[in-house]
């Protein structure tokens, strides 16, 4: 008496892409904010072509924000390499300078906005090139204060001893973020230098 048996081969089932709520809200964030942007871009780049536009020199002091915005990226990344290493007091270190170039980076921020009103141009200045040139710095900037209480979130639960080798999430997050407004800073400082 032959018996078969018959054998199936079930393949296991395969686990979907997941990403943690809350990167996923950070990313959908940094969309919509980067949708915002091109938005505006785009409003100006239309505006620009249809005439009656004031050209005017960019205010020196944001060449310099420019290095302040990239050199927060820097040493955000290195308070997160810190936290991914378990080194604590570098971790809590950077975090602190990051927070001290993210105010000086608001403070370059208004004193270029400071440095438009003292060449005459202003927001209601009667030129669309004007009020431009005010939106777009006022708008990176509440991003900015955005990341800032981001930071001292993320500082928060490294004194607390919430951030280390094991849960990384948080500063990950805030890293991600940083650097997203630092690359959309360098974008906007670019874009308004070609195209004044």
């Amino acid at each position: 008496m032959d018996k078969t048996v018959d054998f199936k081969i079930v393949e296991e089932p395969k686990k979907p892409i997941a990403m943690h709520p809350k990167k996923f809200g950070v990313w959908l964030f940094m969309a919509s904010v980067m949708m915002l942007f091109m938005s505006l871009t785009s409003a100006y780049i239309v505006r620009r072509a249809e005439g009656n536009w004031v050209y005017f020199e960019l205010p020196r002091i944001f060449y310099y924000s420019t290095f302040i915005v990239i050199a927060g990226s820097i040493t955000m990344q290195i308070a997160f390499l810190a936290a991914k290493r378990n080194l604590i007091k570098r971790l809590r270190l950077f975090l602190g300078i990051s927070f001290v170039i993210s105010l000086t980076f608001l403070v370059t921020q208004y004193l270029g906005l400071v440095e438009l009103v003292n060449q005459g141009h202003y927001f209601t200045g009667g030129n669309p090139s004007e009020s431009f040139f005010y939106v777009f710095p006022w708008l990176h900037g509440v991003h900015i204060v955005s990341a800032i209480i981001f930071l001292l979130i993320v500082w928060r639960s490294a004194v607390k001893g919430k951030i280390n080798s094991n849960d990384t999430s948080q500063i990950e997050m805030c890293t991600t973020y940083w650097h997203f407004l630092g690359v959309l800073w360098v974008y906007l400082f670019v874009f308004l230098s070609l195209l004044r």
